[in-house]
């Protein structure tokens, strides 16, 4: 029997040697984490971040590459009948002059430098595992 799948698909948007994090409302809770968004029936993953970034940040981005697939099963939170499928990808600001918000869902942001980014800074599992990821990239880099 099949089930429905949610895809969600987040940035690690890099500019200056920064990375940029979202303050958002998660089932009653605010939470940081990745830019992002799920994906919409006939979009490609990629074009998921374009749209997304331009729909809340009024932002440009460049997708680069693929950085994690999740791995594990992950039950949607929202409904039990759902699977959360997130997907990360290394992305750049074509210019940030234009950033604003535009989500009235997004209550702050910051900019967190890599050198000092720690999974604290995120609060979903997945965002953490991903800084974690990211961090031994950093140093092997």
């Amino acid at each position: 029997m099949s089930k429905p799948f949610n895809v969600r698909i987040y940035a690690l948007l890099i500019a200056n040697h920064q990375i940029l994090i979202l303050r958002e409302p998660f089932m009653g809770d605010i939470i940081w984490k990745f830019p992002g968004g799920g994906l919409e029936f006939g979009e490609g993953t990629r074009d998921c971040l374009i749209r997304e970034f331009r729909e809340e940040l009024n932002l440009d981005v460049e997708v680069g590459e693929h950085f994690y697939t999740q791995d594990f099963f992950l039950q949607s939170a929202l409904n039990a009948q759902e699977q959360i499928l997130m997907i990360y990808y290394k992305t750049y600001p074509k210019n940030l002059d234009t950033f604003q918000l535009l989500d009235k869902e997004i209550q702050d942001f910051v900019w967190r430098n890599l050198d000092e980014l720690t999974a604290d800074d995120v609060s979903l599992s997945t965002d953490k595992m991903v800084v974690e990821m990211l961090r031994k990239e950093l140093k092997r880099g």
